[in-house]
């Protein structure tokens, strides 16, 4: 039996810049390539813990190079700024569709606790 979590399809789409990703459960997710990048799962980017992290900025116009399975339970993803220490497991990529609009709104809220404005091109 196939976990819930477990991706059936991914699709890149190139013009928008979304990355669909539809799960064993029947979710589909349709996520930025900003949003990926902002929150990689990486420990350049989260740091070894929730008070290491480092707030992403300026990433509207990211863009995903390129995309390798890792076995049968992940994704590398590249940027196009270098990025590509991430491993986007298949809970975390489910993980980030439920959690995307709670999480983005974080993100947006710490950019502006930072003094940083926010523009989507």
């Amino acid at each position: 039996m196939t976990s819930p979590q477990v991706p059936t399809e991914i699709k890149m789409r190139q013009e928008s810049r979304l990355l669909d990703v539809t799960f064993a459960d029947g979710n589909t997710f349709s996520l930025s390539w900003e949003y990926l990048r902002v929150f990689s799962p990486s420990a350049e980017v989260r740091g070894h813990s929730p008070t290491q992290a480092i707030l992403q900025l300026d990433k509207q116009d990211i863009r995903i190079v390129r995309i390798e399975p890792v076995g049968q339970y992940a994704l590398r993803l590249e940027f196009d700024d270098g990025h590509n220490t991430g491993l986007y497991s298949w809970s975390y990529l489910h993980e980030l569709g439920v959690k995307y609009a709670e999480n983005w709104q974080d993100h947006l809220a710490k950019l502006q606790a930072a003094g940083h404005t926010y523009s989507k091109n």
